[in-house]
């Protein structure tokens, strides 16, 4: 496989947010890593509104955690600002709703993606809302 690009990045964070489990999650995060893409994964649940904060802290903590960004300015900056930007395309289905999901976050080189895959409703009546975040970074400050 080439060099993955930013739509190889975004289909890894797809990937990682829509996986089942724990054991798909980790079997999908050694996958990646093969390719040279780390990836981490959040689950997020709760009335959408105070989920926001929530997602964006465990977001960066599982980045950090997983190796996927060091800690710099640059780098949560733009996992919490992709984060934000994914969360922000699923607001207008999920505004006074409850949502439960999980949160991916993939990166290789300079690419970061964030991708939000969550169940919006009431009790059983859900519907499904996805939403995807990029920032490019320099790859000079790059971990990969």
């Amino acid at each position: 496989m080439p060099y993955p690009g930013a739509l190889d990045v975004a289909r890894a964070a797809i990937r990682i947010a829509s996986s089942r489990d724990r054991e798909e999650e980790l079997a999908i995060k050694k996958e990646l890593r093969t390719i040279g893409i780390a990836a981490a994964a959040v689950d997020v649940g709760g009335e959408f509104l105070t989920s926001i904060k929530v997602a964006i802290e465990r977001s960066l903590v599982a980045s950090k955690r997983e190796g996927v960004i060091r800690e710099s300015h640059v780098e949560e900056g733009a996992v919490a600002g992709a984060t934000r930007e994914a969360l922000s395309q699923i607001m207008p289905r999920a505004i006074g709703l409850n949502v439960g999901g999980k949160v991916g976050v993939a990166r290789r080189g300079g690419h970061i993606c964030v991708v939000a895959l969550f169940a919006v409703g009431l009790v059983h009546l859900n519907e499904v809302a996805i939403g995807l975040g990029h920032r490019a970074i320099p790859e000079e400050i790059s971990p990969s």
